[in-house]
Parts: C-alpha cells; sequence; structure tokens
C-alpha cells in the first residue's frame, strides 16, 4: 500500500492538532481552533510502524463541524480519537461522538486508536477510567481498538499508539484479504 489513510477525531481542545504536528515535527507547534480540517501527509519516524506513509486528516471538533465527521470517516483504514483526559465534564460528550462515527456502516471494523491525552496533568483520569466512561466494550463488535495514555506536547505514547493502530491495520487487512479468497 502507498499510504495509510488516518482520519483524527474527538472534541475541540482535546489536542488533535497537537498531536498531528508532534507526528509530523516530533516538536511541539502551538495551535489554534481547527475551523474545517488540517491534513498532513507524515512518514512515521519511530517504532515498528517507522517508515510509514499516513496520511492524516485532522477534523475540527466544534459541535457544529461534527456533521462533517461521516464524510471525512468514510474509507479510512484507521480512526484517531483524541481526549481530553482532564475534562471530565465532556467525557459523555465525548462518548456520545465516538459511537455516532463507530455505528456508521462505512466505518464498521474499521481500527480505532484512542488517546487519552494530558495524562501528564494533575487531575487527568486513568486509561482505566476513561475506557470505562467512554464506554469502549460497548462499540460493534468488529471494532478492534487499543486506547492509549499520551502527553500529545512531549510527545509521550504516541509512537507506542500509533504501532497499536499500524498493527491492527495489518490485522484487518489480512483478515479482509482472507475473506475475499473464501
Amino acid at each position: 500500500f502507498q499510504s495509510l489513510h488516518i482520519v483524527m477525531l474527538g472534541l475541540d481542545s482535546a489536542g488533535k492538532t497537537t498531536v498531528l504536528y508532534r507526528l509530523k515535527f516530533n516538536e511541539f507547534v502551538n495551535t489554534v481552533p481547527t475551523i474545517g480540517f488540517n491534513t498532513e501527509k507524515i512518514r512515521l519516524s519511530n517504532g515498528t510502524a517507522k517508515g510509514i506513509s499516513c496520511h492524516f486528516w485532522d477534523v475540527g471538533g466544534q459541535e457544529k463541524l461534527r456533521p462533517l465527521w461521516k464524510s471525512y470517516s468514510r474509507c479510512t483504514d484507521g480512526i484517531i480519537y483524541v481526549v481530553d483526559s482532564v475534562d471530565v465534564d465532556r467525557l459523555e460528550e465525548a462518548k456520545t461522538e465516538l459511537h455516532k462515527v463507530t455505528k456508521f456502516a462505512e466505518n464498521q471494523g474499521t481500527p480505532l486508536l484512542v488517546i487519552a491525552n494530558k495524562q501528564d496533568l494533575p487531575k487527568s483520569l486513568p486509561v482505566a477510567e476513561i475506557e470505562k466512561q467512554l464506554a469502549l466494550h460497548e462499540l460493534t463488535p468488529s471494532t478492534t481498538y487499543h486506547i492509549q495514555p499520551a502527553c500529545a506536547i512531549i510527545g509521550e505514547g504516541l509512537t507506542e499508539g500509533m504501532d497499536k493502530l499500524y498493527e491492527m491495520i495489518l490485522k484487518r487487512r489480512k483478515s479482509l484479504k482472507q475473506k475475499k479468497k473464501r
């Protein structure tokens, strides 16, 4: 394959754009709220996914932009869903939006990487609690997922998360190939 198509979603201020530019430049880039989307082609530079070319679509998370998520997540290889680990009051909203996205017919079975961002902050919820609050166990049975604690500002956890996502994408491609052969 030439390039993986990956869409990055999540509520506004979760840290999607910070994750994107940390992956691209391996440094912190000050960002402004995304109106619309950012797109970057990035060749991953670390981990087992090193050298893999990815086309990322980082779609704004404000409520008025969320209807766009459906068209951006169509026919994607993987979904990255970024969650603010400190913003406890919005976890229910984050859960609702995530479950909407994974229920679209086109996304059934698309590998999902949940990035529990801002884990460096003192009031951040532990990953197990975020997993529970997002009800990840209730996602469609065909959805494989991994939840990764991270701090996008310093890049912690992003390589591990991308490796897991890459692994899930490869596994899915293999099983889709086997289904075609039958």
